[in-house]
């Protein structure tokens, strides 16, 4: 085979058919794009429930004049309660489970709760009494977090036993959601790109049917009629693909990074280091999906 004839065909399929070409750059670098951002977002929430879950804690409220009636017929915790919890904690059959566990009073609650709602309207309106004091505890391992829960539920002057993962995993499921979605959209998207790869392969066969026609005159194979056609739609792809990884980078550096990062300093998000984890995937995906859709429909076409 001369593989400059090859390549010089593959370069006037591209000039003939510059429009379909820019087309499928610019539908396989969104598509690709989507599939990286989802590749990212699913890497951000697997670093994020590392960093978090080992920071969770389980939270034992104990009971207020505030408190539901229905879960505190007694009111305001006694001192006897708050021994019996501590006993608890420090009771062989949990101690094994407890990396560490704090007491917070009432005071303490009430100026944790300034703080955090500083300038909020509602502040003003809080008393320290009305807060529940609590005994937070760190676990060897957040994952055996139920031990305590049952330990302490039902308890006579426990209000409520919280573990926080509890409020991460619906963040967590938000983010799933906002992953699925770019998936799903995604994967339209390829859809879309495979077919414009098709119609655009196809016209370009059309188009040179009498050069074709010659060609199997000669004696040319199967293959190295087709092999023109497959590098036509892979140059296309291969070229939105480099844009899709681009674009993935260029997100990560200046959104996750320079952004992000900065403003929210008490997490863990994906870095450099991970997106180019992803680049070579984008542009592995960009060219096989090309290959495949180019070799089908030239083949059809052809009837070869």
């Amino acid at each position: 085979m001369r593989f400059g004839f090859m390549f010089s065909e593959v370069a006037q399929g591209l000039r003939r058919n510059i429009a379909m070409v820019i087309s499928i750059i610019l539908v396989t670098f969104i598509s690709l794009t989507f599939v990286g951002t989802a590749s990212l977002l699913q890497l951000q929430i697997g670093q994020m429930k590392n960093y978090w879950y080992d920071k969770a804690q389980v939270a034992i409220y104990l009971c207020t004049d505030v408190s539901p009636e229905a879960t505190c017929p007694r009111g305001e915790a006694s001192e006897d309660v708050k021994t019996e919890v501590q006993e608890r904690l420090d009771s062989p059959t949990l101690t094994p489970f407890i990396e560490e566990y704090y007491f917070e009073d009432h005071d303490q609650a009430y100026a944790n709760f300034q703080e955090q709602f500083s300038g909020n309207a509602v502040a003003q309106y809080v008393r320290a009494e009305q807060l529940n004091e609590t005994y937070w505890v760190n676990l060897f391992d957040p994952n055996q977090s139920q031990i305590i829960t049952e330990s302490f539920t039902g308890l006579a002057g426990v209000e409520e036993v919280r573990d926080q993962r509890s409020y991460l995993d619906q963040i967590f499921n938000i983010l799933n959601i906002a992953s699925l979605a770019a998936i799903t959209i995604a994967s339209l998207m390829l859809v879309s790109s495979v077919l414009l790869i098709s119609t655009t392969i196809r016209l370009s066969a059309f188009s040179r049917r009498r050069e074709l026609g010659i060609m199997r005159l000669v004696g040319a194979s199967n293959f190295s009629i087709q092999l023109p056609f497959i590098l036509e739609g892979v140059v296309a792809a291969f070229l939105g693909s480099v844009l899709a990884a681009g674009a993935v980078l260029g997100l990560v550096a200046f959104f996750v990074q320079g952004f992000l990062a900065e403003r929210l300093p008490f997490t863990s998000f994906v870095s450099i280091s991970d997106g180019m984890l992803v680049v070579p995937l984008l542009i592995a995906a960009g060219v096989v999906l090309a290959a495949v859709a180019s070799g089908l429909a030239i083949r059809r076409y052809l009837k070869i």
